[in-house]
């Protein structure tokens, strides 16, 4: 809050409110004020020219400024802390206070002691429940201007005092309440403004309205004189017929502005004081006991247009008050409409609630077409703050919805009915838009979960058939090397066995004198060569660590079996042969290493 150093009252005070939006008018901006329409606003803060105070409105101001004075020693001591009088601003928006501690958290507003405030306090304290805030039971219009003074100040809360003093000084009676923020009237309140500058920026200065309209009657009759002797002796009917003829015919019956009605109201009484000042003329010439039948003749005529004009102009005037009624509520609803329908266009594909205003409803009642629009104008501006207020929230929690789903289709499409949903307070909103998108997470994250487990299990399983294969592959390995020995042993004991038989032959033939012809046992075939199933991978995964194949053919000096496209591939024996060459690659580096350290 931006505070200014003015005395409220002084000329520069006014001046400087002349240029604000005040708290003491938002009550009239938002049509709640007892004392002001919100059309004589417009029209005070266009020409920046207030009215003059009355006497009894000074007067009025008078003992509420000397209340406020006696009460503040009074509201001080409630408060616990000093009060001082001061004028702040935030932005266009300004309030007077009538005090605020000096660490603006605590205000205090005072008004006169009246019967309303009376009322509100006895209803206050006869309904009010432990806990709800007593503040709510006062009058509209006070609790508008101290919603704008929380909202200027920045302030917790107001106390808010009504108090009546005697004439010597004396408190005659005191009542006092807590005002704390409302948080749905301060948001309708600027958006009230809002609408009040829109206003403001197309305002056109009426013409200047004329005094209130008072009827006229069509034309002064001549007094009607009848003297009858048996015949008619004198008169003047024959004048008065043509006069009264005259001016009946020329009453007016188009009827549109607040003269117009006037005169017409007056043209009705005037037609029925027509209708009875003949009665008695004829009433007066039967008394004369002459019957003249030219003279009742005449009479009746008179009488006659006289009545069919009273009662068609009758009947015309509550039928056009009734037409300028409904035109004037078609428009101001059309007007309405209109604002809903722009509103909607550039929320689309967004739309407003419908809006309802009780325009018929506004003019109950009153008479003047004056009254009548300015209600209607005031109607109008309160339902175009609700669809502002509509429409904001909409922007809100459209702008809530793209912060949060972003470009993420998924996430957009859990909103399908994103059209019901933006009419929700923000925080309802908020709170549904969190929710679902965080179930959606945790749905992805358990399906993601699930997912990764089911790859986890894959991997398991066929790591698993990779290790069976593994171990089935060592057992044909180990079961082929133990058939190759067989193989050999038996070869080798083959060959000896054969070796001794030819030894055997040999000493035979040594001994015996004839040659014999000795049979030699060939030996058995030999075995079928080692398959080469290894690959450099499964030669890794039994190793637990990663070689190359240039490692195992230049260091260890083991070259592959066979090829299989450009696959390396090893025997089993080979694979023994390659850990055997590993290790003593080991041994002989740690040996070196040490060495070397020592």
């Amino acid at each position: 809050m931006k505070i200014h150093n003015l005395i409220q009252g002084s000329p520069e005070w006014l001046a400087y409110r002349a240029k604000h939006f005040n708290a003491s008018d938002a009550p009239a901006m938002m049509g709640c004020s007892p004392y002001k329409t919100r059309a004589q606003l417009l029209r005070e803060l266009h020409t920046g020219i207030a009215p003059d105070v009355d006497v009894a409105t000074q007067k009025r101001f008078d003992n509420g400024h000397r209340a406020e004075e006696l009460a503040r020693p009074l509201a001080e001591e409630f408060i616990g802390e000093d009060l001082y009088p001061v004028v702040g601003s935030l932005g266009k928006l300004s309030a007077s206070f009538d005090g605020l501690t000096l660490d603006e958290r605590q205000g205090f507003e005072h008004k006169a002691l009246n019967a309303d405030l009376r009322a509100a306090f006895s209803a206050m304290w006869k309904d009010r429940a432990d806990g709800e805030q007593p503040g709510r039971y006062l009058p509209i219009y006070h609790r508008v201007q101290m919603e704008q003074q929380l909202h200027v100040s920045g302030a917790e809360r107001i106390l808010f005092m009504a108090s009546e003093w005697g004439a010597d000084g004396n408190l005659i009676e005191e009542r006092h309440c807590w005002y704390y923020p409302d948080d749905e009237l301060r948001a309708n309140i600027l958006r009230g403004w809002e609408q009040f500058e829109r206003d403001l920026a197309a305002y056109v200065l009426p013409e200047s309205a004329p005094a209130a309209p008072v009827g006229q009657a069509p034309e002064m009759l001549p007094a009607l004189r009848i003297e009858i002797t048996g015949a008619v002796t004198a008169s003047n009917l024959a004048e008065f017929k043509s006069t009264a003829l005259a001016a009946i015919r020329s009453v007016n019956r188009d009827l549109k502005t607040d003269a117009d009605f006037a005169d017409a109201d007056k043209a009705v009484k005037w037609c029925a004081d027509v209708e009875a000042r003949l009665k008695a003329a004829k009433e007066h010439a039967l008394s004369q006991t002459a019957s003249i039948d030219e003279l009742f003749k005449a009479l009746d005529d008179i009488a006659a247009e006289s009545k069919a004009v009273r009662l068609d102009l009758d009947k015309l005037v509550k039928r056009r008050k009734d037409e300028v009624r409904e035109q004037a509520v078609t428009v101001a609803a059309a007007e309405l409409a209109r604002h809903v329908r722009a509103l909607s266009a550039e929320l689309a594909p967004m739309a407003l609630r419908p809006v309802t205003a009780d325009f018929a409803g506004s003019i109950k009642g009153l008479r003047s077409i004056a009254s009548m629009q300015d209600a209607l104008d005031t109607t109008l501006a309160g339902a175009k703050i609700l669809a502002d207020g509509q429409a904001l929230g909409i922007r809100a929690n459209v702008a809530a919805f793209k912060a949060a789903t972003g470009d993420d289709r998924a996430l957009q499409a859990l909103f399908a009915d994103l059209g019901q949903l933006v009419h929700k307070a923000g925080d309802d909103f908020a709170a549904v838009l969190d929710g679902r998108i965080a179930r959606h997470r945790a749905d992805e994250a358990r399906k993601e979960a699930e997912r990764q487990a089911a790859e986890a299990a894959r991997i398991a399983a066929a790591e698993q058939r990779a290790r069976d294969e593994a171990a089935a592959a060592e057992r044909q390995r180990l079961e082929a090397d133990a058939r190759a020995a067989e193989q050999a042993r038996q070869d080798e004991q083959d060959r000896e066995d054969a070796r001794r038989r030819a030894l055997d032959l040999e000493r035979q033939a040594a001994t015996v004198p004839a040659p014999i012809k000795m049979q030699i046992v060939p030996p058995s075939a030999p075995s079928q060569p080692e398959p080469a199933t290894l690959n450099l991978g499964a030669i890794c995964a039994r190793l637990g660590f990663t070689v190359s194949a240039h490692f195992v053919g230049d260091v260890l000096g083991i070259q592959p079996a066979a090829t299989d496209k450009r696959a390396s591939l090893y025997t089993e024996r080979q694979f023994g042969l390659i850990c055997e060459r590993i290790a003593a690659h080991v041994r002989t580096l740690a040996a070196t290493h040490k060495q070397a350290a020592a």
